[in-house]
This record gives structure tokens, sequence and C-alpha cells, in this order.
């Protein structure tokens, strides 16, 4: 069917791009600025005023402050006899066009409109590509794989890695790589996917009993995520699990990340994933040797 295909082609990319970051690695593929010719002009991705555009707290204030004047502007009976409307149509298969236009007129908002559709037909999470199941890959990662299993050994079970993309961006890519090379390294891996809250992000460290937290950020909203994710984790009791971190990071935020307690932070020049697989190994070591007895 067409999950199926789409599973399929997921997995397949993100197959082609494992074999793809192994040859960056092996020095087999050459890509400028990575592997080679690192040395040059600073990137606008990375330095200058304009490395990535966040949002001044200030005008996020008055945007919620303009949506509650709206809110309060509005006819709210007619608000809720649209919602009505339009919930009733979905749940019963009817033409949810005449009241969608019909809560348009009333004055609802998109995320409401939103929220009515998702409670009657659910939220479509695609796949991420990423199986449980370890690839044939086994060049460079023996050493590795060694010292996932004495780690394993101490803690008395698999050591579990949680990769987590919370915020809007859908670049997954790194994510992918980062959970696809965790598996293969002998790691039990959760990824779940893009767009995840802070909130699913804490369920899932929890139920699942993770040693460590990885989290990819490309929205340029790593601090305002970060902030809200590790006080999150700290009412929680989770405090324990480090926590990681890889984006487009410029160094005064890499800074103050780091005073927020994030264990490691990467950046796009981090293209070695076994350098990381190994601080993430480092991370949940229990023995005398390990950071996680530190």
């Amino acid at each position: 069917g067409a999950v199926e295909a789409i599973e399929y082609m997921k997995s397949r990319l993100v197959d082609s791009n494992a074999a793809r970051i192994g040859q960056i690695e092996s020095g087999d593929m050459t890509v400028v600025g990575v592997n080679a010719y690192q040395n040059g002009e600073a990137s606008p991705l990375t330095s200058g005023d304009d490395t990535i555009m966040t949002v001044d707290p200030k005008t996020e204030a008055e945007q919620i402050e303009r949506l509650t004047r709206w809110r309060n502007a509005r006819d709210a009976q007619a608000v809720t006899d649209a919602l009505r409307d339009l919930r009733t149509a979905a749940l019963d298969g009817s033409n949810i066009m005449p009241p969608s236009i019909a809560a348009a007129k009333a004055g609802v908002t998109t995320g409401e409109w939103g929220d009515v559709l998702r409670q009657a037909f659910g939220q479509y999470r695609g796949p991420t590509g990423v199986s449980g199941t370890p690839s044939n890959r086994t060049e460079g990662l023996d050493e590795i794989r060694d010292q996932v299993a004495a780690v394993s050994d101490r803690l008395g079970r698999k050591l579990t890695f949680l990769m987590g993309k919370p915020g809007l961006d859908g670049h997954s890519n790194g994510a992918e790589q980062i959970a696809t090379r965790a598996r293969d390294c002998g790691m039990e891996i959760s990824y779940e996917g893009i767009r995840l809250t802070p909130d699913e992000i804490i369920t899932a460290a929890r139920d699942g009993a993770v040693h460590v937290i990885g989290l990819s950020i490309l929205s340029g909203s790593h601090m305002p995520l970060m902030e809200e994710l590790m006080a999150k984790l700290r009412a929680a009791e989770l405090s324990h699990i480090p926590v990681i971190v890889g984006g487009i990071i410029p160094d005064d935020d890499a800074q103050k990340l780091r005073a927020m307690g994030i264990a490691r932070i990467y950046t796009p020049k981090d293209f070695e994933l076994n350098r990381i697989m190994f601080d993430i190994v480092a991370l949940a070591d229990p023995g005398p040797d390990g950071i996680a007895a530190q």
C-alpha cells in the first residue's frame, strides 16, 4: 500500500545517506569544507550577526497579545457553533469545506481549526526510515561495539539512547544518521521522528529509561527549546540523564547551553559520527572511567 511504499522509500533514503556519510568519514568522498579544506573564510551559517534567524521575545509577546485581542473581540457563540459543526462534519465524513469557511468567517484561528481535525482524524507522523534492526555495516565499529557491550554490562541492560527532534524544522538527515549509527554500534535506540514537543521527549525518556538524550535542532530555536526541556527534565527528576545537542549553534550560544548543563554540543563540522558515539558511551558509563560516575 501507499504507507508501505513511503516507509520503503524513506528507509532507502536513510540507508543511502548512511553510505554517503561513511564515505565522507573514510575519505573516499571529498566534501570541501567538511573533510577537506576546512580552513577558509568564516561561514555566514556559523558566524556574524545574521548567523541564524531568532525571534525577539518582544515580537512573540506582541503576537500573542494580538491573538488574545482577536479572540476576545469575536462572537464566542459563533466560534463555538462553527467548531462544533466542523467536528461533526469531520466525524461523520461530510465535506469539511463548508464548515471550514463558516469557521473562518466566525474568526476561528488556524490552530483551533487544526486541533478539531487532529481530534477527529489523529495526527500523521511520517516514517523515520530508521529501523531497530542493525545494518550489515561493521567497518570501523568494532571498538565502539565492544565499549557499548562493556558499558551495557555495567549498566545491567543495553545502553539506551534517545534521539529527539524538537521544534518545527523538518531537516531530519542528521538525526536519522545519529540514530542509525547508534543502532549499528549496538545501542538500543528510541527515535520517533520530527517535531516532538519537550513534553513528548520527557515522556519518551522516562518510559524508555534512557541513559543519554540526543537532540537535533536546526530551526535556530535551540536556546528557548533547551531552556524549556532542561527545566522540565529537572521537574520530572530526570536531570541525571546527560543531554547532547547538535545544530547550527554559535559559540556564544554554546557557552550558554553548557552553563545550562548540556553535556556535549555538535555543529556541522562534527561529521565524524563515531566520535559522537564514543561520547555517548562515555556519558552513559557508570564505571570509574565513565563520565556518568563522576
